[in-house]
């Protein structure tokens, strides 16, 4: 499964009922909870990779991305969008585009 796939699927899961899937419940909570979520789901991977358990960590990262996924949804931002930052900052050093914003 690619990103791609995986923003179809939360699109699609987004109008089904709230009863019926976890998305569409955490979509209907608003932008707000989903931040929250996806905050919360980057705080267990953090603690993960600091714990060193992989295994842990790989499964914290997927639970990141489908959550940030889901919060780029709450607030209409395309994972394209994403990708059209990431490749506009390829090929500039991380500092030089750290000190441009």
């Amino acid at each position: 499964m690619t990103l791609d796939d995986l923003e179809q699927t939360i699109a699609a899961r987004a109008a089904a009922s709230p009863d019926d899937s976890w998305t569409a419940k955490l979509l209907a909570k608003g932008p707000e909870k989903c931040a929250e979520k996806f905050g919360e789901e980057a705080v267990e991977a953090i603690i993960e990779a600091v714990r060193n358990d992989r295994e842990k960590l790989t499964s914290e990262a997927a639970d990141v991305l489908f959550h940030l996924l889901v919060m780029l949804k709450s607030r209409d931002v395309a994972l394209s969008d994403v990708m059209a930052e990431l490749a506009r900052r390829q090929g500039q050093s991380g500092i030089a585009e750290k000190a441009s914003r």
